[in-house]
């Protein structure tokens, strides 16, 4: 997620980090906020409401927009191979980190492509776009955007082109697939585009940063991959201790009151084919989580799932009863 930001000058454009930084400020309210809901500390189920949903989007964005504008800047003297691959190679390992991390701790949605993933294949992905003029940069970042609408989102149904964006939504607790998101690394080399030329002597590739705020949002905005993989264990481990010290239970939400019918009549239905309750359990609760996620669970507390929804939400349940087995 770091990249270098170095200023036409040689020194670093400390806007570029300050930005940076607060996009990491704004994934730290989205993550504590997900985190409260979770173990249902706040009444808000953060994975289904629309304004947080926008907001987690908005931050997801900014960051990719982020890496396409470092990207140019980073080889505006020439393409240094050994720094580009030693960025690539240790942000494709963080990615398989957190692939492991969240494979053991959250099985049932393990990231198999998230912000991590999308940036260490994006930052190949755009390397032929560092030779061609802007135009052409800005109308692939449309086609990029516009694809997904046009196309629909059931192009590849195979699990493993799940990452391309064109299949349907997977079960994941972070997912950011090549299309349409790689159209805001291309926006953010086009943006830098245009605003590189003008920087020599100009105030934004001047600026530094004067007070401990702003210097230690900086920091953070140049160390912004530690900052990313170490904040969500400082979070959750911040959580327990709260909640050992207050005597609250540790564990997941409880289910709201239109999830309740759901997840009776689910269980009922699954154990009814002679499946242990347990993983009942797991196979419904997991199905709740994926309808959110897929923007589904409305039409299903109204039962107004069209026949390709309904489909879809099947395609979920199979999805859930094979990872719980």
């Amino acid at each position: 997620m770091s990249e270098q930001a170095q200023s036409p000058a040689g020194g670093r454009i400390e806007l570029v980090d300050l930005a940076r930084g607060i996009a990491l400020l704004a994934m730290f309210v989205y993550h504590f906020a997900y985190d409260l809901s979770y173990f249902r500390l706040i009444s808000v189920d953060v994975v289904s409401d629309p304004g947080w949903r926008i907001f987690a989007r908005l931050i997801a964005g900014s960051f990719l927009a982020i890496v396409g504008f470092s990207l140019v800047l980073a080889t505006q003297k020439g393409f240094d191979r050994g720094n580009y691959l030693r960025r690539v190679a240790l942000i494709a390992c963080a990615a398989v980190l957190v692939t492991c991390a969240t494979w053991f701790a959250l099985p049932d949605v393990f990231i198999f492509f998230g912000i991590l993933h999308h940036i260490a294949l994006a930052s190949v992905l755009a390397l032929p776009f560092l030779f061609l003029p802007t135009a052409v940069i800005a109308i692939t970042a449309a086609v990029v955007f516009a694809l997904p609408f046009i196309l629909g989102h059931d192009l590849f149904t195979q699990d493993w082109l799940a990452f391309l964006g064109f299949g349907p939504w997977p079960l994941t607790a972070d997912f950011v697939p090549v299309f349409p998101w790689f159209g805001c690394v291309l926006a953010g080399m086009v943006l830098a585009r245009i605003a590189l030329p003008k920087a020599p002597g100009s105030f934004w590739a001047n600026w530094r940063a004067t007070s401990t705020p702003a210097k230690v949002v900086v920091l953070g905005g140049r160390n912004s991959l530690f900052v990313y993989l170490v904040h969500q264990p400082l979070f959750i481990g911040a959580l327990f201790l709260f909640m050992q010290a207050t005597g609250q239970m540790a564990g997941p939400r409880l289910p709201d009151a239109d999830a309740a019918p759901f997840l009776t009549a689910c269980q009922r239905a699954c154990t009814g084919n002679g499946s242990p309750k347990e993983i009942c359990e797991r196979v419904c609760s997991c199905s709740m989580d994926g309808l959110k996620q897929a923007n589904l669970w409305v039409k299903v507390t109204a039962d107004a799932l069209s026949p390709a929804e309904t489909e879809r939400a099947r395609e979920i349940g199979i999805t859930c009863a094979r990872r719980s087995q």
